[in-house]
């Protein structure tokens, strides 16, 4: 399952996020972690120190391997240079699966050994100076993208990326690719107002959205959410001891958080997991293409030099099954 981690920048969503993805490993989950978020911090969070953080490859950096690996022999596709972050998949193209080895793993993720279990961990590098005035940082996540849209994923597998804070997610149609969107609010007007915004871009798309109340002190704090979001609100987290130890550089075995914090996250689990059989492919695709259409329009078509539309398949569906026609194919070389 692909699962997201939302909301503005100190609500906490690196930290839930960083748990969630313990937790998962701890219960012998499949897990790919993705660092999407501008400030990148999600390594650190996991236990790695500075230099190992600093360390971790780019995805940005690795984006034409990308693009040639999953691309195949998708005869749609005459290159890998007219494939943009929402080129989708169709007969030919390889495609990704939680659970495997390929050379866009070996390129571009790292084991991380946690208490419970091995993740890897991939992220799209951080904003520079060099990119001030001359991209957004909505480019830099293009390689996050395409992974997903080549991703087949089963139930004991995920995929969960830590967002950067803002609405970036929404310019290509990222936000649709997810299968749980947890948006990480605090109890305040601002922290309310970005779930406002998610819920109106998410309305039209079938976007299953949770909100987790972050840094909730009491009573008045649940009535507030409550108040403001109804019963989108899934659980709220207050104060823990092992997470100010994680964020000193002294962190505790996992198996010591705190009880209430470990049922909060497998509320999350169960809510993801509860999505899974409600998975329309078509869906899932149909929107795919969508956002490829208006972006070729838009973009791609002028900067690519092609006529993206033609890179569309109408047959092709993506399912958990077509991983098997996939791994079919060549080697990369």
């Amino acid at each position: 399952m692909k699962i997201a981690f939302v909301g503005k920048g100190g609500s906490g969503k690196t930290t839930l996020s960083s748990l969630f993805i313990r937790h998962l490993a701890a219960n012998e989950a499949h897990v790919v972690a993705v660092d999407a978020d501008i400030n990148q911090h999600l390594g650190a969070a996991l236990g790695l120190d500075e230099a190992e953080a600093a360390a971790l490859p780019a995805m940005g950096a690795h984006l034409p391997l990308i693009k040639e690996y999953l691309r195949g022999s998708n005869p749609r596709i005459a290159s890998a240079e007219t494939m943009i972050k929402t080129t989708p998949p169709g007969e030919g193209s390889r495609l990704l699966r939680v659970d495997e080895d390929n050379p866009v793993y070996d390129a571009c993720a790292r084991v991380v050994h946690l208490d419970d279990g091995d993740i890897r961990l991939m992220a799209t590098g951080p904003f520079t100076e060099s990119d001030l005035g001359v991209s957004c940082y909505h480019s830099k996540v293009g390689a996050v993208e395409l992974c997903l849209n080549h991703l087949v994923d089963g139930r004991d597998d995920y995929v969960v990326v830590d967002m950067t804070a803002g609405s970036d997610s929404f310019a290509s149609g990222m936000f649709t690719r997810f299968d749980m969107t947890f948006l990480v609010a605090e109890p305040t007007r601002k922290g309310v107002s970005v779930y406002r915004q998610y819920k109106e871009y998410a309305r039209d798309f079938g976007i299953e959205l949770k909100v987790v109340g972050n840094k909730v002190q009491g009573p008045d704090d649940v009535d507030f959410l409550r108040d403001e979001v109804g019963d989108d609100l899934l659980i709220t987290v207050g104060h823990s001891n092992w997470v100010r130890g994680m964020e000193k550089g002294r962190p505790s075995p996992f198996e010591l958080l705190e009880a209430d914090n470990r049922m909060s996250l497998q509320a999350l689990q169960n809510a993801a997991e509860d999505t899974y059989d409600n998975r329309d492919w078509e869906r899932y695709t149909r929107q795919m293409v969508h956002f490829h259409l208006k972006n070729a329009e838009s973009w791609g078509n002028a900067k690519t030099g092609a006529d993206l539309a033609a890179q569309v398949d109408p047959a092709f569906v993506l399912h958990e099954h077509a991983a098997d026609v996939s791994s079919a194919l060549p080697a990369c070389p």
